[in-house]
């Protein structure tokens, strides 16, 4: 057996100068989870209001993504565990200042939630469909029922999983870049608008489509302007989190935020959206796939720029 002295805390790898322990599957899990939050908010708030039959892809089609995005972004995340059969424990308790607690108990009501929602629409989707069981018919019948109580509980749960994918990275205080109250609400937005703009793609009514481009364009604006101000908070703080700042400021992240970020993730796909409410024929798939990339290359980002941040000791 080999043997190792460490005489100081210092060249520790994967720890130090750097701390790089998470990979591709943090920022996969962290995307999946915003866009399946997104779909379920609108899906849950349209039928409030409401709106099933002019927002008959959102509520009901797109809906079929949120399952099988959350069942991945949790497999990603299995893969990251270094212990990985123990994942059982974080269900034994709940600890209200813990993200990570916060997280696990959302994910485990929100997915059989959302299959609970997608197996009462199955019929209508495939209208010789059959549950083979009485017991299973009943319940889709109890699910339809309550179906708008349901779409409240969704609601909530959607936003706390939109938030929580930013607030999961924000309370890492040790990193500068992620030590920021406005992560959380970043990250929503980010969720919503990748939502919207799956539903978008997956649409095909002119009227639905128009409306989740005015929506995203909302979102997109509100995107740019916490961006802004994140740097913003950056530049006006401590020397740590200029220097954060500063890795997208001429720094070595520089040129993939700003380029696959912030112009061809949002600032293209908002001319693109515009251009289209204003007659010109635009593939709805154009904007609809970049703003997805730019969501996924946001955290991607976020994430690998985050572990590279640090207190100077």
């Amino acid at each position: 057996m080999k043997e190792e002295i460490f005489v100081s805390g210092r060249n520790i790898p994967n720890i130090d100068p750097f701390l790089h322990i998470w990979h591709w599957q943090i920022p996969l899990y962290l995307f999946l989870g915003g866009l399946a939050a997104g779909i379920m908010f609108f899906a849950s708030l349209y039928t409030i209001l409401g709106k099933e039959k002019e927002m008959p892809t959102t509520v009901k089609w797109a809906v079929f993504l949120v399952p099988a995005a959350l069942v991945l972004g949790l497999f990603a995340l299995f893969l990251d565990l270094k212990h990985q059969w123990y994942f059982w424990r974080l269900y034994l308790t709940v600890r209200f200042e813990s993200p990570m607690s916060w997280g696990a108990w959302v994910l485990m009501l929100i997915t059989p939630l959302s299959m609970m929602w997608v197996s009462s629409y199955i019929k209508e989707l495939y209208p010789k469909w059959d549950w083979k069981f009485e017991i299973l018919n009943k319940f889709e019948k109890l699910i339809i029922e309550y179906r708008k109580s349901l779409a409240w509980a969704l609601l909530i749960l959607s936003v706390i999983l939109g938030i929580y994918t930013g607030i999961l990275l924000s309370a890492f205080n040790a990193r500068p870049l992620w030590n920021t109250a406005i992560l959380g609400p970043l990250f929503l937005v980010s969720g919503l608008s990748t939502g919207a703009a799956a539903i978008m793609w997956m649409s095909k009514s002119h009227i639905e489509r128009s409306f989740m481009s005015k929506v995203d364009l909302i979102l997109i604006g509100i995107e740019l302007f916490f961006i802004i101000h994140l740097f913003m908070g950056f530049m006006a703080s401590t020397a740590v989190q200029i220097n954060a700042a500063e890795l997208f400021m001429g720094g070595q992240f520089t040129v993939s935020f700003w380029v696959f970020v912030v112009i061809l993730g949002l600032v293209f796909p908002a001319i693109l959206e515009i251009l289209e409410l204003r007659g010109y024929k635009i593939p709805v798939a154009i904007p609809a796939l970049l703003i997805l990339f730019g969501g996924l290359m946001f955290r991607f980002i976020m994430v690998e720029a985050g572990q590279i941040t640090r207190y100077l000791y």
